[in-house]
């Protein structure tokens, strides 16, 4: 049979541009492999991290480009060029992790590992010591969870692992807060259960005999906070001869709450701490954390921070918002903040005492108080109900900004500014946690707040807003109401059809009106009420005084308005605040003294008296340190004696400290004067 030459159709010049194109293609595989194997060598050891000058902390990857689904070019049977989907690279078939425990993983929704988790996954299942710091709500305890329990059940720890009853743990993992620890607990019985580990949670408010059978039991992990666990420590209930992992978590937390001593005796504990992996998670490095990191680490010890130096430390997928709000308009103001920015979801209110949260919890419908002074069975229950949507609105002193992992919390509220800018910022990350956005609202009173502090320091960039006003307000309600009409049953329309019908052709009103009505009665509105812009009170309005020359006191104000205006009515005004530009002040009048204010100025000259459109920008007055809410000592009190605090000084004097912007104490703390403070 004769043989059959096959001769090629294409001309030489498209030939040879093909070869360049398949040589070209070649080497971007090749700069694409680099660039896969750059990005996975994200951890460099680290002898000193904590000293500032080692080059070895590692920076974090560009972690939107590393997550895309990137996309490739590659020449169909037919010689066209198609485009085919590259893999996730942080998809769970890309890690070492067990088909048990990725079944567990795709159940709980979980496809692929968050960058933090990605990063430090294959470092601590290969047994190296870690030190991991990255903004809250990023996903530090699977960060950890994940690798120890596959260590533990197919790694370098299984071998040596302890099993049987009565056997001591294996893993131990220290936590700041009862919740924090409920929830890491949380964490490890949903997966190590998947595996056969066991898990216990050692705390203080709860009996000891039911953790001490449990340990006695034995256990392959226990999670606890250090008070607790040192307890069992020196009632000998807890073995640490077999341990292989030791977790340190909120680091910078333990140090706040006091638990330097307790952490320090139980790490040094371990009798061979060349044989246990230490893991040590920390949103900040405070000088007590980096010598714990140098003590109880190993030196070859590894570093992820996906923090650094930036600016931004709170969370980027938040939006920050403060709104002007006086102490006595809180109660008015929250539930139309939540009405306007919640969506819907889940509200954490944080205050700053037992109290108030006790206080306010109980003017809101169906919200629940999480506070110290509960007890830690109502705690649990508490949390509980608001993780499963029982209710949808929870109002907590500090103890729930770090302990609370609720992924769906759709809005904070902060009844005021926060001591420091670590506690602003771990309460605002209670929302827009894995991967979802939200809404973080501050009350502040804007003449006493120093927001551009913790702008500053936090890198934070607040949307400065009034309060929702009633539009704002009808506008949100209707929607629920309208939203409500329409799931109701069409079964109801034949029986309420001529009424209906009766209505529009009587009422004089268009159909659209009337149903504007309808759905202002559905939403429990028969009237709109004004709110001020200064201090957010309902039925007040905010006047701004320029008296055609600078205002450098509160008194002057007072006297310029003294010149036209009866003297029950400048006493009846409230918080009056001078402009950041020394040229005005503004405060609050009812709203039925509004046309007695505005008449009036016609008898003072060169005095303007208007309703302001927008709140200008007011002095700041940095609070003192000599009190908690900036109240200083003595008869004056905080930073400006004689108007801050009046005799209302001493620890917590001046806190409202000028009443209606003139020398008070009655709102002033714990001073002489001093009243309540919410």
């Amino acid at each position: 049979m004769p043989s059959i030459a096959i001769s090629s159709s294409i001309p030489k010049s498209a030939e040879k541009q093909m070869k360049e194109e398949k040589k070209s293609k070649k080497i971007s595989k090749s700069e694409t492999k680099e660039k896969k194997r750059k990005a996975s060598e994200v951890i460099e050891y680290d002898d000193e991290v904590e000293s500032g000058t080692s080059s070895e902390v590692v920076e974090p990857v560009d972690l939107k480009e590393k997550s895309k689904k990137k996309k490739k070019a590659k020449l169909s049977s037919d010689g066209e060029e198609e485009l085919v989907k590259e893999e996730n690279p942080n998809a769970l078939s890309n890690f070492r992790i067990s088909e048990k425990l990725r079944e567990k993983l795709k159940e709980k929704g979980i496809e692929s590992l968050f960058p933090i988790q990605a990063m430090t996954f294959d470092t601590i299942l290969d047994g190296s010591d870690l030190v991991g710091r990255a903004r809250t709500g990023q996903g530090k305890t699977l960060a950890f969870v994940l690798p120890i329990l596959e260590s533990l059940t197919n790694g370098p720890a299984k071998a040596s692992r302890k099993t049987g009853n009565g056997r001591p743990p294996s893993v131990l993992v220290l936590l700041p807060t009862r919740e924090l620890a409920s929830q890491v607990l949380s964490d490890f019985e949903i997966y190590g259960g998947a595996l056969g580990l066991t898990s216990c949670c050692l705390y203080g408010g709860a009996p000891y005999h039911a953790q001490e059978y449990k340990l006695r039991r034995g256990v392959d992990i226990v999670v606890g906070t250090p008070g607790r666990v040192k307890d069992h420590i020196e009632r000998e209930n807890i073995d640490f001869s077999s341990l292989k992992f030791r977790v340190l978590d909120e680091a910078d937390e333990m140090l706040r709450m006091g638990f330097v001593e307790d952490v320090e005796l139980i790490l040094g504990k371990v009798e061979d701490a060349s044989k246990v992996q230490t893991l040590l998670f920390s949103a900040t490095l405070p000088e007590w954390v980096k010598n714990i990191s140098k003590r109880f680490l190993k030196p070859n010890k590894k570093t992820v921070d996906l923090v650094v130096n930036e600016k931004m430390k709170a969370s980027t997928s938040v939006r920050h918002i403060v709104i002007p709000c006086s102490s006595s308009a809180r109660a008015q103001l929250i539930p139309d903040v939540i009405r306007c920015y919640s969506s819907g979801g889940r509200t954490i209110i944080f205050t700053e005492t037992k109290d108030s949260a006790s206080q306010l919890a109980g003017l809101l419908p169906g919200a629940r108080a999480l506070h110290g002074d509960i007890q830690q069975a109502q705690r649990e229950v508490t949390i509980s109900g608001f993780r499963n949507g029982k209710f949808m609105t929870l109002v907590a002193t500090n103890v729930a900004a770090r302990g609370l992992d609720i992924n769906d919390v759709q809005l904070i509220i902060q009844c005021e500014p926060p001591r420091d800018v670590e506690a602003y910022i771990h309460r605002s990350g209670r929302t827009g946690r894995a991967g979802n956005t939200g809404v973080a609202v501050m009350l502040c009173d804007p003449r006493r707040s120093s927001v551009s502090k913790i702008e500053k320091e936090s890198g934070v960039k607040f949307e400065h807003v009034t309060a929702p006003q009633p539009s704002d307000i009808a506008k949100a309600a209707g929607a629920e109401a309208a939203d409500t009409i329409t799931q109701i049953s069409d079964s109801v329309i034949p029986v309420f059809k001529s009424a209906a019908e009766e209505l529009l052709n009587t009422s004089g009103l268009s159909p659209v009106d009337l149903l504007s009505k309808a759905l202002a009665k559905a939403a429990g509105y028969t009237e709109i009420k004004s709110r001020s812009l200064l201090s957010s009170l309902e039925n007040h309005v905010t006047l701004l005084l320029e008296a055609g020359r600078p205002i450098y006191t509160p008194s002057y104000a007072f006297g310029v308005l003294r010149r036209f205006l009866p003297e029950d009515k400048v006493e009846s005004l409230k918080g009056l605040a001078l402009t950041a530009d020394g040229k005005g002040a503004v405060f609050d009048v009812a709203a039925e003294d509004l046309d007695t204010f505005l008449t009036g100025q016609e008898n003072a000259a060169n005095v303007s008296l208007e309703v302001v459109k927008s709140l200008p920008r007011l002095q700041e007055r940095e609070q003192s340190r000599g009190g908690r809410f900036g109240g200083g000592g003595g008869r004056g009190g905080g930073s400006n004696g004689r108007f801050s605090g009046g005799r209302g000084g001493g620890r917590g004097g001046g806190f409202s400290g000028q009443r209606n912007g003139r020398p008070s104490g009655s709102f002033g703390g714990r001073g002489r004067g001093g009243g309540s403070r919410w």
